[in-house]
């Protein structure tokens, strides 16, 4: 049993290692030093297969072996920073899910209401919303099962399935006596990650809410849209709202940053060998033909929302209006370990704005700081501050001094929103600023 486990353990090391090591230059001859912490590396697994039969053997209770070996796993890597960690195969696939931003299912948003399910809000154009699904329906059956008792989690996992697979709904509806059962054809459904609106036919108005595979597609689509809206000699310009958008995807990241940008580079990334060193520059064609952009953050910010702000503030494309952001300046790889083990996350670089800022463990500083009124009840339910990324137990020191978290509260109604009141003031001029518009003189040399 135990010459298994360690075959599994080391062959899931040496596939990352492989995986990691496909990238880089042969390596030298390794030195007797090298040698020498080898030997005591494998002294101290030895170490670990002792402890690990005398835990089995003599606890009061008999342990689950794939748990300790797995509690082991997590204890190593959390032990390296707070983004590295072992997903077994239903967190790796949630987290494929999250990052696709697709999967199939009914195309509704639902919450959890007295151990019932409530619709939020049916999808448009989605099955749910093609049956008639409402929002404040209450789901009390899923094929013939009751949700009492399940989770919210269980309950939108069993909705979820394979495409053109049925799931039949027993709903009750305000004003209806009986409840109402409906059969449903599962179908693709396509999390929206942007969302898009007029303001005052002469701004436009972006939200980007997570970085995952659909977002520069609907990036692409809100900017059509506004265009097919207002003519370009009433558009005023575009904000982009990016508050509490936990980050996601690099390579969305970059390609969102690329679609307001000419030139210039975006981000780099850096990891422990100078050789891995990896540049990514923009590409020709702003599709906002220049107008003039405003990004709102605040300490909920953080990773690819900190990439896109540090590149549009660093190449002088955009004003950063809000509070400092979170500070997540790392970047995790997920490595697959084999059919039905899950996959590693592991933080393999720090990523670096054009100018060649680390904003680990600091953060983006906005151009123009603007703090939000928050009201006495807000604050007697919870903290309207993020801690970011420098209160994170055994994060990756910074560069210099660290910086702690923000305000990341956002008021529900655009009225009491003063960050994005402030964007709008600064781009029809009824308010001024040395920051807005940028200049593009002082743009990082291309």
């Amino acid at each position: 049993m135990m010459r298994k486990t360690f075959l599994v353990l080391m062959g899931a090391t040496a596939g990352a290692a492989m995986t990691l090591l496909a990238t880089q230059s042969p390596m030298s001859a390794v030195g007797s030093s090298a040698k020498a912490a080898g030997a005591d590396t494998y002294r101290q697994l030895s170490l670990f297969g002792d402890i690990f039969e005398r835990v089995r053997a003599h606890y009061v209770e008999k342990p689950d072996d794939s748990k300790l070996v797995e509690s082991a796993i997590n204890g190593m890597l959390n032990g390296l920073d707070p983004h590295s960690s072992y997903m077994d195969p239903k967190s790796f696939k949630d987290m494929q899910i999250q990052t696709r931003g697709e999967f199939g299912g009914l195309g509704i948003e639902v919450t959890q209401e007295e151990g019932l399910i409530k619709v939020v809000a049916p999808i448009d154009e989605t099955p749910a919303a093609k049956a008639g699904i409402r929002a404040g329906d209450i789901i009390t059956h899923l094929d013939d099962e009751a949700v009492q008792g399940l989770t919210l989690n269980q309950a939108v996992e069993k909705m979820r399935g394979q495409v053109n697979t049925k799931i039949r709904l027993k709903v009750m509806r305000k004003g209806l006596d009986k409840p109402l059962e409906v059969t449903i054809v599962r179908d693709v459904i396509r999390v929206r990650s942007v969302r898009s609106r007029i303001e005052g036919e002469d701004v436009g108005y972006i939200r980007i809410s997570s970085f995952n595979e659909q977002t520069t597609d609907g990036l692409k689509k809100a900017i059509t849209d506004i265009t097919a809206q207002i003519p370009p000699e009433k558009l005023k310009g575009y904000v982009i709202d990016l508050r509490n958008n936990p980050g996601g995807l690099l390579d969305q990241a970059i390609s969102v940053s690329d679609t307001f940008l000419e030139r210039g580079e975006i981000v780099s990334t850096r990891g422990r060998d100078a050789e891995e060193t990896q540049r990514f520059n923009a590409r020709a064609g702003d599709l906002t033909k220049g107008k003039p952009l405003i990004v709102l953050i605040n300490g909920g910010s953080a990773s690819a929302s900190e990439i896109v702000a540090g590149a549009l503030q660093d190449q002088k494309r955009a004003t950063i209006v809000g509070t400092r952001s979170f500070g997540k300046g790392s970047v995790q790889t997920i490595i697959p370990l084999g059919s039905g083990n899950g996959a590693l996350r592991l933080t393999t670089a720090r990523y670096f704005t054009p100018s060649g800022k680390s904003i680990q463990a600091k953060g983006i500083t906005p151009d123009i700081e603007v703090l939000q009124e928050v009201p006495e009840e807000v604050k007697a339910r919870a903290s309207t501050d993020t801690k970011g990324e420098s209160s994170l137990r055994g994060h990756l020191k910074a560069e210099g001094d660290e910086q702690a978290g923000s305000q990341s509260y956002v008021p529900p109604e655009t009225k009491d929103d003063k960050a994005l009141n402030a964007a709008f003031e600064l781009l029809r001029g009824a308010r001024t600023d040395a920051s807005f518009p940028p200049n593009p003189k002082g743009a990082v040399p291309n």
